[in-house]
C-alpha cells in the first residue's frame, strides 16, 4: 500500500511516500524547483517520490494533507474580524490566496494524482508534527512536544504517544497554546526586528545571540510571560503579526528595544564607535529572546517529564530546530532520551501526515525507525560527467573508493574547500554529509574563507563539526553520544570540553558547536573521509556546512552542484565518483 504525505501553501512544501509503512522517499519542493522555501503545491517532489518507488500516481492508495485548511481559514477569518479595521488591508490578500488555491486543496490533490475524493485525508497540523517525530523514533512510548509559529489554531502542544504490542498506536495532545500566543511568532518578530527574513533568518538570530549577553531579558519578559509549567502568553500590545502582513512588531516594541536593525548594516561586535555599539545592542537583544525561549521550552519539557512520568521525549515543529534550546533540553530536562524530527518544520508535516494515517487512521503496526535522513534523490555518474563537461570543465572519474577518499582528504589537508555530493540528498534543512561543503577545521581562517569567499554570507554564521560518533564525548560535553539522537541530525548545540575547541577553531562558535555525529552504518564514505583526516591529523572532525550559496536551496542534482561550484570559491567538486577542478 502506498501512502503519500503532502505539505504546502505556507512555506517549505514537501512530499513523503510510504510503502507498507516504510519511508521510500521524502523531499522538499525547493530542491527541485530551486526556489528557496518554495511553498507551492509540490508537483516535483511528488514526481520524485513516485519515481523512487517505481509507481504511478494512480497507484497511490491514500494522499494525506498535513493540516485542515477549513480550520486554518476559520482562524484567519476570525482574527481579521477581531482586529478590524487594522486588519482590513492584509485580509484581502489572505482571502484571495485562500480562495484561489488553499481551500480547494482536496481538488488539487485529486487532479494531480487521479485518485477519488475519499482517498484524500487531512490530519491536524500539530498531530502531523507529533507523528513525524514519534513514528520515526525508536520509542514505543514517549512524551511529545510540538512548537511552531501556528498551525490551524495551535502553536504549542504537549502530550503523549504510544504503540502497543498488538500493533495499535495513539497520539494524545492534551495541552496546547493557541494563536496569537506563539513562541514561534515571538521569535519571528525578533527575527524581523534584527533585520532578517521571517521563516528564513531565525537560525541567524540564534547565531547572533552567541555574541551577546541577555541584558534585555527583563524587557523580553514584558512582551511574553512564561509560567513555571512552560505555559506562556504574549502581551499583544507589542506585536502586529495578528493583524498585519507587513510588520510583526508594533511601535511599543520599538519603544522598548530601539529602532530595528538595518538588514544591510555590517555586524561587528568588536567594532568601535556607533556601529560597534549598535552591533552589540542587537546581539544582546538576540541573546535575550533566545534565553527566554529556551527557558519556556525547558520548562515545558520538565513539566512533561513530571506529569507523564515518561523518560523519553519526541519533538517537532519549526522551533524544534533551535539547536541551543535542544542542547539544554537534552542535558537539563530530566529525559533519558530525546528524539527530534530532522525536518522539524512544515516540510516534516508531510511525512508526519502519512505516518499518522498509516498507523492511527488505518491501524497498521510500526516497522520503521529513521536512523538517517538520506531520503532524497540520487543521481548517476553519467549525469555528473555531463554536467561537469557542460560547464567546460574536465570530469575525472575515480572508481576506486580508497583513492577517492585519499584524494579528497589530501585536498582538505592542503587547505582546499570541497563541494561534496554523495548518494541521496538529505531530508530537512541540515547538510549531513551528502550535500556538504567540507574544509579543514584546524585552520581558524576557514571561518572567513567559507563565509566570505564561498557562501557569501554574514561573518558571524557558524559551521558544524562533523565528528566520529565514538570520539564525540572526548571533545564535547556530550555523554553517551550513541543515545543522543539529535546530534546525528545536527540538531543540538553543546559546549566543548576544556581545551578541545583549540583543536578545531573554525567550528568553534563562542565555546559551543552544533555538531553532527557520524556512524559508519549511516554514511560509510563520509565516515571514511573523516577517519582519513583523523589518521593524518589526530583530529576526528571536519568542518561541514550546507552545499549552497546564500539565498539558494541546497544543491540536489549534478547541474546544481556544478553551478554552485563555478560561482564560488570552492576548490574541488566531488559528486559521487566524479572529481572536477576549475581551470588554473
Amino acid at each position: 500500500m502506498l501512502v503519500l504525505g503532502i505539505s504546502c501553501h505556507y512555506h517549505d512544501a514537501a512530499a513523503a511516500l510510504l510503502r507498507d509503512g516504510m519511508v521510500v522517499a521524502a523531499a522538499e519542493e525547493e530542491r527541485f524547483s530551486r526556489r528557496k522555501h518554495d511553498a507551492r503545491f509540490p508537483h516535483l517532489a511528488i514526481e520524485f517520490c513516485l519515481r523512487q518507488a517505481g509507481a504511478a500516481a494512480a497507484e497511490v492508495d491514500y494522499a494525506v494533507f498535513y493540516e485542515k485548511p477549513l480550520l486554518k481559514f476559520e482562524r484567519i477569518l476570525l482574527t481579521a474580524l477581531r482586529t478590524f479595521p487594522r486588519s482590513w488591508r492584509g485580509f484581502g490578500e489572505f482571502a484571495l490566496g485562500w480562495m484561489e488555491e488553499k481551500l480547494w486543496i482536496r481538488s488539487t490533490i485529486q487532479e494531480a494524482l487521479g485518485i477519488p475524493p475519499d482517498r484524500v485525508l487531512f490530519v491536524d497540523h500539530h498531530l502531523s508534527h507529533a507523528a513525524s517525530a514519534f513514528f520515526c523514533s525508536p520509542f514505543d512510548r514517549a512524551a511529545v512536544l510540538t512548537v511552531d509559529g501556528v498551525g490551524e489554531w495551535t502553536t504549542t502542544a504537549l502530550g503523549t504517544a504510544s504503540s502497543t504490542e498488538d500493533g495499535g498506536s495513539e497520539i494524545r495532545l492534551e495541552r496546547e497554546a493557541r494563536f496569537p500566543h506563539s513562541l514561534g511568532l515571538l521569535y519571528s518578530a525578533f527575527t524581523a526586528f534584527l533585520g532578517f527574513e521571517v521563516n528564513e533568518g531565525e537560525y541567524k538570530v540564534m547565531g547572533m545571540a552567541s555574541y551577546g549577553t541577555p541584558r534585555y531579558e527583563d524587557r523580553v519578559r514584558k512582551v511574553v510571560r512564561v509560567e513555571e509549567d512552560g505555559s506562556f502568553a504574549l502581551d499583544l500590545r507589542y506585536f502586529s503579526f495578528h493583524h498585519s502582513d507587513e510588520r510583526a512588531f508594533s511601535r511599543a516594541f520599538v519603544s522598548l528595544f530601539g529602532p530595528p536593525r538595518d538588514p544591510d548594516e555590517p555586524f561587528d561586535v568588536a567594532g568601535a564607535g556607533a556601529a560597534g555599539e549598535r552591533s552589540r545592542h542587537y546581539a544582546d537583544v538576540a541573546a535575550s529572546v533566545q534565553r527566554v525561549v529556551e527557558d519556556a521550552l525547558l520548562k515545558a519539557a520538565r513539566e512533561l517529564r513530571r506529569s507523564t512520568g515518561l523518560t523519553r521525549l519526541c519533538m517537532a515543529g519549526g522551533v524544534a530546530l533551535n539547536g541551543v534550546a535542544n542542547g539544554r533540553i537534552v542535558r537539563e530536562s530530566g529525559f533519558d532520551e530525546v528524539w527530534i524530527q530532522p525536518a522539524a518544520g512544515d516540510s516534516g508535516g508531510a511525512l508526519g501526515a502519512a505516518l499518522y494515517a498509516w498507523h492511527v487512521v488505518l491501524g497498521h503496526p510500526r516497522r520503521y525507525v529513521m536512523e538517517h535522513a538520506y531520503l532524497g534523490a540520487e543521481y548517476g555518474e553519467a549525469e555528473a560527467v555531463d554536467a561537469v563537461r557542460a560547464a567546460g570543465l574536465r570530469a575525472e572519474v575515480v572508481e576506486n573508493e580508497e583513492a577517492l577518499v585519499d584524494r579528497t582528504a589530501a585536498a582538505l589537508l592542503a587547505g582546499e574547500v570541497v563541494g561534496w555530493a554523495q548518494g541521496r540528498f538529505e531530508w530537512g534543512p541540515r547538510a549531513l554529509g551528502n550535500r556538504s561543503i567540507l574544509a579543514d577545521p584546524r585552520r581558524a581562517s576557514m571561518k572567513e574563507v567559507v563565509n566570505a569567499r564561498i557562501k557569501f554570507r554574514e561573518p558571524f554564521r557558524p559551521f558544524a563539526p562533523a565528528v566520529l560518533e565514538e570520539r564525540a564525548a572526548a571533545l564535547f560535553d556530550l555523554c553517551e553520544p550513541e543515545r543522543r539522537h539529535p546530534a546525528r541530525f545536527m540538531l543540538m548545540v553543546v559546549p566543548w570540553r576544556e581545551g578541545a575547541a583549540a583543536l578545531a577553531p573554525a567550528v568553534d562558535h563562542v565555546g559551543t558547536a552544533r555538531l553532527q555525529t557520524v556512524r559508519r552504518e549511516w554514511n560509510p564514505r563520509y565516515r571514511a573521509l573523516i577517519e582519513r583526516f583523523d589518521a593524518a591529523t589526530g583530529v576526528p572532525v571536519l568542518l561541514n556546512t550546507s552545499f549552497n550559496l546564500r539565498g539558494e536551496p541546497m544543491v540536489a542534482s549534478p547541474a546544481d552542484a556544478v553551478s554552485t561550484f563555478t560561482r564560488s570559491g570552492l576548490d574541488l567538486l566531488v559528486f559521487g565518483n566524479v572529481l572536477a577542478r576549475k581551470d588554473r
